[in-house]
This record gives C-alpha cells, sequence and structure tokens, in this order.
C-alpha cells in the first residue's frame, strides 16, 4: 500500500506520461498543466484539431508502450533564459515562467525520457516502469478555460483516475457507474424536481412543484430542530450598496460577488452573495448583555455568486443558492460549548438522511500569504486552536488545510460519504473574531465594560440546491417516505374502483392530514400504471380491485416490486404514521 503522498507522486507522473503520449500521437499539441487530484490526475492541452471521448484508448495504448521506457525523472535547475529558450513555441509555459521567475521561485525542469521533459516543480514516482498500466485509466475529456478565467482560451482536458491496484481502481470505476446512473442532472428533470432554461440563464435553477416540496420539508425539519435549540429567525433584503461589503472586506477580497449596480440616486448596489454584513448590521440594531449571549441568528434565504460559467454543475454549482444560514453571537467562554451544540445538531439532522460517517477539515491561514486574511496572528492563533481543541472533544478524525480559511477566520469543514461510498462537503462552522473589531460589535459584560462577542458563522445543510442534488443522487432519486414530493399513489384496477380509491385517499388523510397522495384513475391498465409509478419512484402502491373493495382493505406494494399483500387501511395508515415520524 502506497502512501498518500506517493500515491499523489504517482498520479502527477501519469500527468506527465499522458503529455508525452498526447504530443507523440498529436505532434504541434502545446501541452499547459497537468496536476495530481483527488482520484487521480488531469492535463489541459490545445490541440490544432479536436479530439473526442473516443480516442483516449488510443492515449491510454501509447502511454503503456512510452511507461516501458521510463525509470525515473532526472531534476535540473534552469534559468527563465534557459527555460524561455526551452518552451519559446509554447505560451502557457512562456507565461507560468514569467510568473515563477516574477516570484523569485526557483525554476526546475523534470526529464523522463530522452525526447520528453516539462517544467514541474515536483514530486513524482520513484521508479515509473514499476507502476501498474492497470491500476489507472483515462476517462473523460472536457472543456477547460486557460487557469480556469473564461476570458482566456477554451483548452481540451484530458482526466485519468488512478489508484495503488488494479482491484482499487475496479472498485473506483464500478462506483463512477454508479454515479453516473444517479447523476442529478439526469434524474432531477426525469423525476420533474427541477429545470434550467437558456433564457433564465445557467447557473439559476428552477424548481418545479415535486422539487419544490422535497425543498419545503428540508427547510421545515431543519428549522424546527433549530428552533428547539433557541436559534431566532430573520429577515434581509437581497441587494445592498457597496459600502456595506466593502466594510466587511467582501468586496476586494471575495472574487465572486456579483458586478456593482446603481439606483436611479446613483448609490452603488450589489446583490448579496453571503447574508453575514447583513446580519452583523442586525446585531448592532440594538444593545446587548452578557445574559442575551448567546444570539442566534437563522435565515434560510437566497444568495448570488458570480461562479464562471466552466464552474457550474447542475445543482452542486450554481449562481443562485439558498442558504440555511446562522450567525451565532457569543461570548468567547461559550465558543466550545456552542460549538458542541451545533456538532449535536448536525449530528441529528445527517443522522435523519443516513450520513454518519464523517470526516472533518479544518482550514487554516495560509502562513506565506497572512496579508489575503483580516486580523493578527494571535487572534488567528487563539481561533485556529479553538476549532482544533472542539473537534479534538467531538473526536471525529481530522486534518487540516493550511490556506483553505476565509479571509476572516477558519473553520471547520464536514465531509460525509454517501450511499456509494462518495464524499461530500456540507456543513461548515466558521469562527470569527475578526468581523466583530471590523463592525465594532459589542455586549455590556458583568464587569459594566464593552466586550466584543465572536461570530460562528454556520450552514447546516449549506446551499439547499447542492444538498438536493447530494440527496437525489444518494437516494439514487428514490426518497425516504417523509421526503418524497408523491408519498403514495393508489391505483384503481378499474373503473368501478375510483369511487373506493378516493374513500381510501380520504381516510389516510383523515389519519394522517397532509399525505401526499395521488390516484392514477386513467383508462390504462394496472401493469402500466405500476410501472410508471415505480418509474417515478414513489414509496407506496396501492392497488384496489374489487377484492380489496370487498375486504375494505388495499393491496401494499413498494416502488421496488415488494408485494405486502392486503392490509386493512388502518394499519397501513399506522404504518405510514410510524415511518414518517421516525424518518426511516
Amino acid at each position: 500500500m502506497e502512501s498518500n503522498q506517493e500515491l499523489q507522486n504517482k498520479r502527477h507522473s501519469l500527468a506527465h506520461l499522458l503529455a508525452a503520449a498526447v504530443i507523440k500521437l498529436y505532434p504541434g499539441t502545446k501541452r499547459t498543466i497537468g496536476p495530481a487530484i483527488d482520484n487521480g490526475f488531469y492535463y489541459d492541452f490545445e490541440f490544432k484539431e479536436p479530439i473526442t471521448d473516443k480516442d483516449l484508448p488510443k492515449i491510454e495504448k501509447e502511454m503503456e508502450k512510452l511507461q516501458k521506457t521510463w525509470t525515473t525523472f532526472e531534476r535540473k535547475e534552469v534559468s527563465a533564459d534557459q527555460a524561455r529558450e526551452m518552451f519559446k513555441d509554447n505560451p502557457y509555459k512562456l507565461e507560468l515562467i514569467e510568473e515563477f521567475s516574477k516570484e523569485g521561485q526557483t525554476l526546475t525542469i523534470y526529464k523522463s525520457s530522452e525526447y520528453f521533459e516539462d517544467l514541474c516543480r515536483g514530486g513524482h514516482a520513484d521508479d515509473m516502469s514499476k507502476i501498474d498500466p492497470e491500476s489507472y485509466k483515462l476517462t473523460k475529456i472536457a472543456g477547460a478555460y486557460w487557469r480556469g478565467d473564461e476570458k482566456n482560451k477554451m483548452l481540451t482536458r484530458i482526466y485519468g483516475v488512478a489508484f495503488d491496484t488494479k482491484d482499487e481502481l475496479g472498485k473506483y470505476l464500478k462506483m463512477l457507474e454508479e454515479a453516473e446512473k444517479r447523476d442529478h442532472k439526469v434524474l432531477g428533470p426525469k423525476l420533474g424536481l427541477f429545470t434550467f432554461s437558456e433564457l433564465v440563464g445557467p447557473g439559476l435553477p428552477m424548481f418545479l412543484p415535486k422539487g419544490m416540496e422535497i425543498i419545503r420539508q428540508l427547510e421545515e425539519f431543519v428549522r424546527d430542530e433549530k428552533i428547539k435549540r433557541g436559534y431566532s429567525f430573520v429577515r434581509i433584503p437581497h441587494i445592498a450598496k457597496t459600502d456595506l461589503y466593502k466594510k466587511s472586506g467582501h468586496l476586494g477580497k471575495y472574487d465572486a460577488m456579483m458586478p456593482i449596480m446603481k439606483d436611479g440616486e446613483g448609490n452603488e448596489m450589489v446583490m448579496k452573495a453571503m447574508n453575514c454584513p447583513h446580519h452583523f448590521e442586525l446585531y448592532n440594531a440594538q444593545p446587548h448583555s452578557y445574559r442575551d449571549l448567546p444570539i442566534r441568528y437563522a435565515e434560510t434565504t437566497a444568495v448570488y455568486r458570480n461562479e464562471k460559467s466552466g464552474e457550474l454543475s447542475g445543482l452542486l454549482r450554481v449562481k443562485a443558492l439558498t442558504q440555511d444560514d446562522t450567525h451565532h453571537f457569543v461570548r468567547h467562554d461559550q465558543i466550545g460549548a456552542e460549538i458542541e451544540m451545533i456538532l449535536s445538531l448536525m449530528e441529528v439532522v445527517y443522522g435523519s438522511f443516513g450520513f454518519s460517517d464523517f470526516l472533518v477539515q479544518i482550514s487554516t491561514r495560509d502562513q506565506k500569504n497572512k496579508e489575503k486574511y483580516f486580523g493578527t496572528d494571535e487572534l488567528w492563533e487563539k481561533s485556529e486552536s479553538i476549532l482544533i481543541e472542539a473537534v479534538k472533544k467531538w473526536g471525529k478524525p481530522y486534518i487540516v488545510e493550511e490556506g483553505e480559511a476565509a479571509f476572516y477566520g477558519p473553520k471547520i469543514d464536514i465531509m460525509v460519504k454517501d450511499a456509494i461510498g462518495r464524499s461530500w462537503q456540507l456543513t461548515t462552522v466558521q469562527l470569527d473574531f475578526n468581523q466583530p473589531e471590523n463592525f465594532d460589535m459589542n455586549y455590556t459584560a458583568e464587569d459594566g465594560q464593552k466586550h466584543r462577542p465572536a461570530v460562528l458563522h454556520v450552514a447546516i445543510l449549506g446551499s439547499v440546491e447542492r444538498f438536493l442534488g447530494v440527496l437525489i443522487e444518494h437516494y439514487a432519486g428514490a426518497f425516504p417516505l417523509w421526503l418524497s414530493p408523491a408519498q403514495i399513489i393508489i391505483l384503481p384496477i378499474g373503473e368501478n374502483q375510483v369511487v373506493y380509491a378516493k374513500k381510501v385517499c380520504d381516510a389516510l388523510l383523515a389519519a394522517n392530514p397532509g399525505l401526499r397522495i395521488e390516484i392514477d384513475d386513467r383508462a390504462e391498465s394496472v401493469g402500466k400504471k405500476i410501472r410508471e409509478a415505480a418509474m417515478q419512484k414513489i414509496p407506496y402502491q396501492l392497488i384496489v380491485g374489487e377484492k380489496e373493495v370487498e375486504a375494505g382493505k388495499v393491496a401494499v406494494r413498494l416502488r421496488d416490486g415488494s408485494d405486502l399483500g392486503q392490509m386493512p387501511i388502518t394499519d397501513f395508515a399506522e404504518r405510514v404514521k410510524d415511518e414518517i415520524k421516525n424518518k426511516y
């Protein structure tokens, strides 16, 4: 078993091998960069002629052929002029060389064969010839703007996956195959949950009634859990003067703010990309005593982010997203207990969806670029150590990622594994000592003096849109009963049973008000009705024919085809009530 660093080195080395194979097969292609990423690697190219996924097997075959001639990577330091001469026909490498030179970085070239060498910082496999060719595979081709900027040229990105062994690769490829079946971008529209419109614009999802019902259930569930824990709900507008975001630092430090607009009186306005500055102003609207804290402002509201089109992805990355946002204003001696409460709330919420395998990432400041952040070294060291201690007390495994903090404070990100083992980042808890200073927030302490609160920025579900996308894939569209937009469908076998079907519906609603029930009384065969109900993934199908009418019962069938047989209506009503209450 390779260490994580060895595996990353292997993946990066395979990116070089991919580039070598492409250059050999397609002379004149310009290569750019090829990093290791989660589960594999990619390399971006400018091809003379477009290629497609059908070309990947040919490239793979060339990689395997070249790999037999590769052993180690030979490192060589070069001057900027030498590097420019080596890559004089490649504008992408020349751009990188200029950038690295200005930053004072040492330029290094790694040579891996007689004809292939690349500008690279290093981190390679010790012996390429020992890598099992069956432990990696090219997976897809995608478009990617040079350096992620849509103002730049669109390049061709070739993705690959790589693991320690052939078996691990096989398991991962099976997971990808299953993930493709669960793709929310396919299932969502198919199940009538959401849609996108070219006229409305990319990254702006619209939710159909069934999708909106799921969102309503999610929001009400989380709202109820927050109310139990003393949260107060507030409401803010969707725009603000740019002065607010200049004060918070977002205008200047956050690159996804929407473009500035002017109102009729010449005021510069911007759509909100986050809610915290508004909530800070709510806090400052009233005086506070130490007895009032913690104060927990909660709001489920939309924010708008100017995401680049190449980064948009179904519901997972959008321009308009709804956050179940909360801001906790706390005394410094309350921080630990408040984080403990938040993590407990998160476990309750996630447990309702079957998520229990947590991985925690603590995102800290980049020590080499402190100018990117608000606040002093002392405040950052204090806040980072508090988060680490809180996670240690929680007892979950965690990693620390330097440079991933928000500009005003470090954060805890919670990752969960879904039904097929993929990790998703969901809850975020950010600890902020800097914005209370910036917005002059205070409370009157027991000593009669003004003190600063700390702020915890918290989102349990995160983006509701993204969370729905995750749930669609987690459940493969087969939502649990409490969350399903249609919970029960009644299927009368013939016209004579339609009246009885309506009586069954009324009896179930009387026992469980709010049940979402459909009756399919079309003049179609019951077999067709069953198939279509299963395709819509409705949890329960109640089939009623002459036998059921005579017995005063229903024939109960599950969406997976399981037949529970005849059941008294009252018994079925109790079964449903229990299932919804316990969120099975």
